[in-house]
């Protein structure tokens, strides 16, 4: 069966907040996906918002013109066999697979109904489960398949860790590369809301989307409306643009700026590239001052037109990356890979 990312969007939300109420007895009151890093591992030297011969940005490798000629091959997982094992290409089963991200050597996916963290090597195909354990659905820090995610809905990378925006259990995750060992760097399991704090004090309703630039992640928290700052070095948490509860499509700086449902985000380094799904817009925030633009589409025009600013227009726009000089972005309802330059 086909399942579009807005539907699968629309399961994180129900089946997070079902089991959420389920096993914290609460009101669940309030309402319920980029990929992208810097400096990473064998990339050699590089320098956050500045592409070099081999720097790694916006979850992929850089520095060299890619000219595709559009032929398509399945790296791992055969169509339509959902599973969980690991494997080497075709032998090897995801379920429904949602974030991925790159190290240049290898893909790291956030399998989000397998609750588990998976690693597939680029030159061999050859996947395996670098954290969860599938059909193990919780909130455990412990290291490899000891430790347990609730449909985890994004995944970023620094090139020693990866970062996950573990949706339905509304934390931010850190798993170390070697190891598997995993951590909560922010949030609390089954704890919702809105506050800006350190660690376990933050709260969060449903971070989707997730990014870096090396140093701070950030996260486009979908049940808030808001894009969310964590620092990787104290886990301390911050509203950068947006007010949670206020849903619009206000251009404007920091909380007088409104989202609407938004996705996903990556980052150049200098600027944060939202998709703001419920308003069918590309928006750019600059991270030194949260001030906050609407870089394509006009918010309420629903379609698939190709051109300028505010006369283009997306449907649902649920993906965004960059590789430096272009935006790439996932338009979901229209099926559609689209470029901003």
């Amino acid at each position: 069966m086909r399942i579009k990312v807005r539907n699968l969007k629309q399961l994180l939300v129900g089946v997070a907040l079902s089991f959420l109420c389920a096993i914290m007895m609460t009101g669940c009151g309030q309402g319920g996906a980029g990929t992208s890093g810097t400096n990473a591992s064998n990339t050699g030297a590089s320098v956050t918002g500045v592409v070099g011969p081999t720097s790694q940005m916006g979850g992929a490798r850089q520095g060299n013109a890619l000219t595709p000629a559009g032929e398509t091959s399945t790296l791992a997982g055969t169509a339509g066999a959902q599973g969980s094992i690991d494997g080497i290409g075709p032998t090897a089963q995801f379920y429904l697979p949602y974030g991925i991200t790159t190290d240049g050597t290898n893909l790291y996916i956030a399998d989000t109904y397998n609750n588990t963290i998976r690693k597939v090597v680029i030159a061999t195909g050859a996947v395996t489960t670098l954290a969860g354990t599938a059909g193990i659905t919780g909130s455990t820090d412990a290291t490899g398949d000891a430790a347990s995610f609730n449909l985890p809905g994004d995944v970023t990378t620094d090139g020693t860790n990866l970062y996950v925006a573990d949706s339905g259990n509304r934390t931010i995750r850190k798993v170390v590369v070697a190891t598997g060992a995993v951590t909560t760097l922010a949030g609390t399991a089954g704890m919702q809301g809105s506050t800006d704090a350190t660690g376990a004090k933050a709260r969060f309703v449903l971070p989707i989307g997730i990014t870096t630039d090396g140093v701070n992640l950030y996260i486009a928290d979908d049940g808030n409306n808001t894009i969310r700052k964590v620092v990787i070095a104290t886990g301390a948490v911050t509203t950068l643009a947006g007010t949670a509860g206020i849903t619009g499509s206000t251009d404007a700086t920091g909380h007088a700026a409104s989202f609407s449902s938004p996705q996903a985000v990556t980052t150049d380094g200098t600027n944060l590239y939202i998709a703001d799904s419920g308003n069918d817009t590309i928006r750019e925030l600059v991270i030194a001052t949260g001030k906050v633009t609407t870089l394509a589409g006009t918010a309420g025009v629903f379609g698939s037109t190709d051109a300028v600013g505010p006369a283009a227009s997306f449907s649902s726009p649920e993906g965004i990356t960059t590789d430096g000089a272009r935006l790439y972005v996932c338009d979901s309802s229209s099926d559609t890979i689209r470029s901003i330059q």
